[in-house]
């Protein structure tokens, strides 16, 4: 896809205040601190759209980037961070599971991210299993890959499919870096596709 424009829209802690304008949704979701907002602004192809920040559970809404003016990116809260309020930890799962549940027939992708350099974890696998019960066609990226030399980029990749599983839908995971493009091109070969039948 070329993108012709992309800007933030809006963050959204409530149904009411998510966009109803038409389009799809490719939703990303991960644990804290994992690089969700990097790979998004890498993807688009610019620095600053999504907010970075060192500081994990910064993102504490459901955030909208509006695409082409024709489709949503949709970067959701980051889930497994201790030091989040206990308010934020207790209706991070009751949000997520009801924005999923809710915007089902809109979300043409989920993006997994996890980090290259870690096993997945409980959380990870309770995210792709909620994916594959609202039957959301879902992608496995594993960011920070360039942090890895070229074999343990192999143990990684084995380790990660090993923990998750391949997605039925697009296969093994991706490893992928925000800062050198590594792996980026084959995240949009997926996108295409899955916002090609939308």
């Amino acid at each position: 896809m070329k993108i012709k424009s992309s800007r933030f829209d809006r963050a959204a802690v409530r149904p009411e205040q998510e966009p109803r304008a038409p389009g799809p949704d490719v939703v990303f979701l991960g644990r804290s601190n994992v690089g969700k907002s990097s790979l998004i602004n890498r993807l688009l192809g610019t620095r600053n759209l999504a907010r970075t920040s060192s500081q994990p559970g910064r993102t504490q809404s459901v955030n909208f980037y509006r695409i082409n003016d024709a489709l949503y990116f949709v970067d959701l809260p980051g889930y497994g961070y201790a030091r989040v309020p206990e308010s934020v930890r207790r209706n991070w799962g009751p949000m997520v599971e009801a924005f999923l549940e809710r915007r089902r027939e809109r979300i043409v992708m989920g993006v997994l991210v996890v980090d290259a350099r870690r096993e997945p974890g409980l959380l990870d696998r309770t995210m792709r299993d909620w994916l594959a019960y609202q039957r959301i066609p879902y992608l496995i990226a594993a960011t920070k890959a360039d942090k890895l030399s070229g074999n343990k980029r192999v143990v990684a990749l084995r380790t990660i499919t090993e923990g998750l599983g391949a997605s039925p839908d697009t296969g093994a995971p991706v490893l992928v870096s925000s800062s050198t493009g590594l792996g980026i091109r084959a995240v949009w070969r997926h996108l295409d596709a899955a916002l090609a039948g939308a």
